[in-house]
Order: structure tokens, then C-alpha cells, then sequence
């Protein structure tokens, strides 16, 4: 079976896993210190947006583009849209320093409402290899992620989402997602994957 094939069974079993949203449920203390970081990007995140907005370098429809234009020659399938390049720009440094926050944290993105992810942290955008199983790992930036778990969490409108599922190492993987408004439209969410312990 190619890793692929793999990857794509492993994502079913896993998404079949996943605890239901857990708006309800108390967050435990770290849950609750992730809930705010999260909140803590997704402020800063929509504030480049907005800026990005208000100096006229994009406007609202390039912002909201789900025209993913697929990128020659990449396996996994990576996409541009009409925003990626400034996201970036911006994304990126934000990302990256609450990803620093603390050793437990595993990713810190940003998705549109379908999964698509156009800026992923520097952990997970080495350069492209020959190596398709070396890009599927380190290489995940501008792919959409429309599995079952990375859907309730892009298209989440609630305060918070929480995940749990399994991974294939047999540890407990945390999800919490919440949502990006830009200009009263939900753009998307901020995911951050975590472990427990």
C-alpha cells in the first residue's frame, strides 16, 4: 500500500476517532491556555487581514477566494489562491511565535472555511524534495485538509472547538480551533494541534 494510501486510511480511522465538539465540556487548565493563544492569534491574524483590507493590497473577494489553483508537479497537491503569498507574509511570523509557546504544541495554522491552508508554520514548510513521503511530512503548506476533523474545525462558528483523536503513534492528539471573522463573514479558523503530556 503507498504512503498515500496509508495516510488517507489512517485519516478515516482517525477522524471516526474524534471526540464531537466539546463547546460544553470545561477545558482542563492547558486546554484553557491554548483556548487563549489561540484567541491571541486569531486577534492578530484578523488585524493583518484587516490591514491587508484597509491599504487596499487585497480586497474582500481575493480574501475569501476559493478559486484553489492547483500548483504544477507538487505531491501531495498544494493550491494558490488569490491571497496566499500576502498570508505569507503576515501569517507566518504570527504562527510561528505561539507555536514557540510551549514543547506540547505540534501546529499552529490558519484554514479557510474548506480546510485550505496557506500558510503553515516553518516546522512543516522545509523545501520541497523528490521524496513524496518526505513532502506529505514536512512540506504541508497551501494543501487543503477537508478530513473530517480538519472540516468541524474550519467551519466551526462556536466559541471554541476541541478534537481528540487518536494518532497512528497511539498518543492523544488535541485540536482546538476557533473561528476567523473578517468584516462580519467567517473567514475561517486558527487550529492548534497539541499533546497532553
Amino acid at each position: 500500500m503507498s504512503f498515500l494510501r496509508k495516510q488517507l486510511l489512517l485519516l478515516t480511522i482517525f477522524s471516526l476517532l474524534a471526540i464531537s465538539p466539546c463547546v460544553a465540556q470545561n477545558l482542563d487548565r492547558f486546554d484553557e491556555k491554548v483556548r487563549q493563544w489561540a484567541v491571541k492569534c486569531r486577534n492578530e491574524v484578523s488585524a493583518q487581514f484587516n490591514l491587508l483590507l484597509t491599504s487596499g493590497q487585497l480586497s474582500v473577494p481575493q480574501l475569501f477566494d476559493t478559486f484553489y489553483i492547483p500548483i504544477p508537479d507538487t505531491d501531495p497537491q498544494k493550491f494558490h489562491t488569490q491571497y496566499d503569498i500576502f498570508s505569507d507574509g503576515v501569517v507566518l511570523p504570527i504562527i510561528d511565535k505561539i507555536l514557540g509557546y510551549d514543547k506540547r504544541l505540534v501546529f499552529v495554522i490558519v484554514v479557510d472555511r474548506n480546510g485550505y491552508l496557506p500558510t503553515h508554520n516553518s516546522r512543516y514548510s522545509r523545501p520541497l524534495t523528490d521524496d513524496v513521503e518526505e513532502n506529505a511530512k514536512w512540506n504541508r503548506t497551501k494543501r487543503l485538509f477537508n478530513d473530517r476533523t480538519g472540516l468541524a474545525a474550519a467551519r466551526n462558528q462556536e466559541p471554541y472547538l476541541l478534537q481528540r483523536y487518536s494518532r497512528d503513534t497511539g498518543e492523544i492528539m488535541s485540536d482546538l480551533s476557533i473561528p476567523i471573522t473578517i468584516q462580519n463573514r467567517h473567514w475561517g479558523a486558527v487550529r492548534i494541534g497539541y499533546k497532553q503530556k
